[in-house]
């Protein structure tokens, strides 16, 4: 494919946001190139084949299934997906046993005292953490706490914005791409002008045309839409003449990524579990917890999950310690059937490391969930825009929501060309 020189958009990043908007301009009949700094499509999602089967790196889940236009773009693609909140089998764990009913209904009724305190405080003036709302004392609060903010969110309960949390809850269904959504992504990358191993490392925006350098030389284009991790604007990787406006990168810095670590093993089967199967344990305070899903369409695949402050340190020290860490977990709660089933080389993710994330998705600051709307705002009249899951208020960290970001980037980047 004849890559353009001067395009009528040109989009840095190829994550999902980059594909959206791309795929939007090209649609509207405009020109488009894409100037990807990895050696692949598809940003923080990734699917991995090297034990056998798919592993997702990064996202592994469409959220929010009803209303995701990337379980329809699946589809059209011929991609089977499932329904992984009917086909989950969820299982619990007090310490090295499965927790009885009576614990597992006190579990649950945790879960309900939790929804009912962050609504509650969320209904009040005024933001806090999630630390703050989240009930504390009882057998199973500290496990919900460890869900809500260092699984789900990335981050310890007490840097989260409560307000921004509220704001972004998903309460849809959730389906898995039996390809694996980094797969996924790159189908819908397919025919598009993607330029990789291509960082720019500076970009003027300051007259009629931009104009990008790096070590593709330079690339003129009438309006840019750029896709980077608030982690990268907030370091300022990019050289942008002129500067961008201190409230953006204000909002960047308040926007932060946070840190979940993956490992993938092979032996789950022998472990003697159902497909679709997630297992957690109950934490005391302080504790970190790992989140085990397993057995996804039925494969011989153990994903193991910690996020936080413990996932960042672990992958600080190195993949040998992450997967002991995590060896050491599956053996607490299966005994030695977990020695003899793990026996494959597992596949350790390092997105803290990657010098194109540094991390994996954002969070807001307490008191700064509106930075998501000072990040998003078109630039220059459009000419330039920001876009990603941290650009979105209602899907951020999700991958529909750098989509749908996209695709509102290239909305008024088009509407600036005129």
């Amino acid at each position: 494919m004849r890559l353009p020189s001067e395009p009528d958009v040109l989009v840095i990043g190829a994550g999902a946001a980059g594909i959206a908007a791309a795929r939007a301009v090209l649609a509207a009949g405009r020109s488009v190139l894409v100037l990807e700094a990895r050696d692949r499509p598809g940003g923080r999602v990734l699917t991995d084949h090297r034990l056998g089967l798919p592993f997702d790196h990064g996202a592994a889940w469409l959220h929010n299934a009803e209303d995701n236009p990337l379980v329809a773009l699946a589809g059209s693609l011929g991609m089977a997906l499932a329904d992984s909140d009917a086909l989950r089998r969820e299982f619990s764990f007090v310490g090295d046993r499965p927790a009885t009913p009576a614990e597992q209904a006190d579990y649950g009724e945790a879960w309900d005292r939790a929804t009912a305190a962050l609504a509650a405080r969320a209904a009040q003036p005024g933001d806090c953490s999630l630390a703050e709302a989240l009930p504390q004392g009882g057998a199973w609060d500290a496990t919900v706490s460890a869900w809500q903010a260092d699984i789900i969110s990335a981050a310890p309960p007490g840097r989260i914005s409560l307000a921004d949390f509220t704001a972004n809850a998903l309460d849809g269904g959730n389906r898995m791409v039996e390809d694996g959504l980094g797969t996924l992504l790159a189908r819908l990358a397919e025919g598009l002008p993607i330029r990789l191993s291509a960082p720019v490392t500076r970009l003027d925006w300051g007259g009629r045309q931009a104009v990008a350098e790096g070590v593709f030389g330079t690339i003129r284009a009438g309006a840019v839409i750029a896709t980077l991790p608030t982690s990268l604007i907030a370091a300022e990787t990019i050289r942008f003449d002129p500067p961008l406006p201190a409230e953006v990168l204000q909002a960047a810095a308040d926007l932060p990524l946070g840190s979940v670590a993956k490992v993938g093993f092979r032996g789950a089967t022998a472990l003697g579990l159902p497909p679709f199967s997630s297992i957690d344990r109950q934490v005391a305070p302080g504790e970190p917890l790992v989140a085990i899903s397993a057995r996804p369409f039925g494969r011989d695949l153990l994903a193991c999950h910690v996020g936080g402050d413990i996932a960042a340190a672990l992958e600080a020290e190195g993949d040998a310690a992450l997967e002991a860490f995590m060896r050491a977990e599956v053996a607490l709660r299966f005994g030695a059937r977990a020695a003899a089933a793990l026996h494959f080389d597992p596949i350790v993710t390092a997105w803290q490391r990657d010098p194109w994330a540094r991390g994996v998705y954002s969070y807001a600051r307490v008191g700064r969930a509106g930075a998501r709307q000072i990040l998003a705002a078109p630039m220059a009249g459009g000419r330039l825009c920001l876009a990603g899951e941290a650009c979105h208020t209602r899907l951020a960290g999700t991958v529909a929501g750098a989509w749908y970001a996209g695709e509102a980037a290239a909305a008024a980047a088009l509407a600036a060309l005129g």
